[in-house]
C-alpha cells in the first residue's frame, strides 16, 4: 500500500477551503476550490449523480459528511444544493465537518456559514441521531472516506445512523468509496464484552470491506438494535474497481493520518494507543513513528511529542520517546496480515511492563486474549493461529456482501 498517494501534510489539509460549521465563509469563490483532482481510474459513488439524484427529488435530505465528501473538486453539500436538492442538515462525525478537530475532541452543533444549513453533531453528547435530529428530513446520505479498520470511528457513526434511520423510518443512501486497505482481513474478532464506539460490530481489526459493503452486512446480519433493518441503498463504485485496486486518497481522511504510509500502517499501529507507547501524535509523522519513555534509550529513534493542530494534548507530551521510525518499514507482515511484530517487540523491550497495557487496549483489540497472549510470551504464529477460526467464519460472511471482486 506504500506510495498510494503523495504526502498530504496536515497544514495543506487545514488550508483547504471548506464550508464552515461556525466560521465565516471563505473569501474564495466556490469554483476556485484548491482541492486535489479526482483520482484517475476510480469513480466513487458520490460522482455517480445519475444513480441517486432521482431519489432525492422532493425529499428533505441530511448529509453525514466530512472533508472527504467530494464530487470531483467540489464539496458534496455544494454539489447537491446547486442541483436543487433540499439539504436540511449536515451531521458532523469525529474531527468535525471540516475534519479539523483533534482526535477525541467533542464536536458541537452549529451552522454552515456558506449555505446556512444546520450542522448537528454525532460525536458529542450523542453519537446516535435522536428522533428530534431526524424529524425534519426524509433521507440520510452517508459519504465519508474509511480506512478499513474496526476502530476507525466513522463506521460506528454509520452503524448508529442506520440504527436511528431504521427506528424513525428514514432512508439511508451510502455513497461508496474505496477501502485503501481493502485487501486486508486480519486480527482478532470483536467480543461482545468489549463493544464500544471503537468497535460496535463483530468484525476483525481489518475488515476488508468498503463502507457500502459493510452497510449491507450490518443490515443483512441484523446487527442494528432490536434486529431492525433500515431502508438502504448503496451507490457503488463504477465497474472496474477491485479490493486490490490502488486508490490514491485525494484528501487525508483525518488529521493524524496525513500520508498513504500512515493509512497502511494504521490497522497495525493503532493498538499501541492502548499502551504506554506513543504513535507519534504531536509530531509531524503520526502513525509513522512509535516510541515511549519506557523503552530503552538505545532504541534507534527518539522523538518528543508536542501540542499541534491534530493533537493539542498528545500522549507523552514533552517526554523523550525512544522507539522506531517506520517511514520505510513494512506495512504488512510476511503473511500479508497485520504487523504484530512491532507490538510483541515493544512489550518485550519495555522497561515498565506492569504499565505497558491500559484499559483501552481491550476496546481496541476487541478481546481479552491478546493482552494475555503477549504477557504469556506467545509467539506471533501462536497468536495468529488463535485468530484463524474467527477469521475463517468472517471471510465466508464477507463474501455474501462483497460488491467488488478481490482482484
Amino acid at each position: 500500500m506504500v506510495g498510494l498517494f503523495a504526502k498530504i501534510t496536515l497544514s495543506m489539509l487545514l488550508a483547504l477551503p471548506a464550508c464552515g460549521t461556525t466560521r465565516p465563509a471563505a473569501t474564495a469563490a466556490p469554483h476556485t476550490l484548491a482541492t486535489p483532482p479526482r483520482v484517475a481510474g476510480v469513480t466513487v459513488g458520490a460522482e455517480r449523480l445519475d444513480k441517486y439524484l432521482p431519489q432525492l427529488q422532493g425529499k428533505r435530505v441530511g448529509l453525514v459528511i466530512n472533508q472527504t465528501s467530494r464530487v470531483g473538486r467540489a464539496y458534496l453539500v455544494d454539489t447537491l444544493r446547486a442541483r436543487g436538492v433540499n439539504v436540511t442538515a449536515i451531521f458532523a462525525p469525529e474531527h468535525g465537518f471540516r475534519g479539523e478537530e483533534a482526535d477525541g475532541a467533542t464536536i458541537t452543533d452549529g451552522r454552515d456559514a456558506r449555505s446556512g444549513v444546520s450542522v448537528r453533531s454525532v460525536y458529542g453528547k450523542t453519537k446516535k441521531p435522536t428522533p428530534e435530529m431526524l424529524a425534519d428530513l426524509d433521507v440520510l446520505i452517508f459519504d465519508i472516506q474509511d480506512v478499513g479498520a474496526r476502530f476507525y470511528t466513522f463506521i460506528s457513526t454509520l452503524h448508529y445512523v442506520m440504527e436511528a434511520a431504521a427506528e424513525q423510518g428514514k432512508t439511508v443512501i451510502v455513497l461508496d468509496r474505496p477501502n485503501p486497505n481493502g485487501d486486508l482481513v486480519d486480527g482478532p474478532m470483536l467480543e461482545p464484552a468489549h463493544k464500544s464506539f471503537v468497535g460496535l460490530d463483530p468484525l476483525p481489526i481489518a475488515h476488508g470491506l468498503t463502507v457500502g459493503e459493510l452497510a449491507q452486512m450490518i443490515n443483512g446480519e441484523k446487527w442494528l438494535a432490536g434486529g431492525k433493518k433500515c431502508a438502504l441503498t448503496v451507490v457503488p463504485l463504477a465497474t472496474g474497481y477491485t479490493h486490490a485496486t490502488a486508490y490514491a486518497l485525494p484528501i487525508a481522511p483525518s488529521p493524524n493520518l496525513p500520508t498513504a504510509h500512515a493509512v497502511a500502517l494504521y490497522p497495525s499501529i493503532c493498538l499501541f494507543e492502548g499502551t504506554n507507547v506513543s504513535v507519534g501524535r504531536g509530531t509531524a509523522t503520526p502513525f509513522e513513528v512509535i516510541g515511549s519513555p519506557a523503552q530503552p534509550a538505545t532504541r534507534p529513534y527518539t522523538f518528543t511529542p508536542v501540542p499541534n493542530a491534530g493533537s493539542p494534548t498528545p500522549p507523552m507530551k514533552g517526554q523523550a520517546c525512544h522507539g522506531l521510525n517506520l517511514a520505510g518499514a513494512p506495512t504488512r507482515a510476511a503473511s500479508g496480515g497485520l504487523v504484530l511484530s512491532y507490538l510483541l517487540d515493544f512489550y518485550q523491550q519495555s522497561t515498565d511492563k506492569a504499565h505497558f497495557f491500559g484499559k483501552y487496549f481491550e476496546e481496541l483489540s476487541g478481546t481479552n486474549s491478546l493482552r494475555e497472549q503477549i504477557i504469556a510470551g506467545k509467539t506471533e504464529a501462536e497468536i495468529r493461529a488463535s485468530w484463524a477460526p474467527g477469521l475463517t467464519k468472517f471471510k465466508a460472511l464477507r463474501k455474501k456482501y462483497m460488491l467488488y471482486p478481490e482482484r
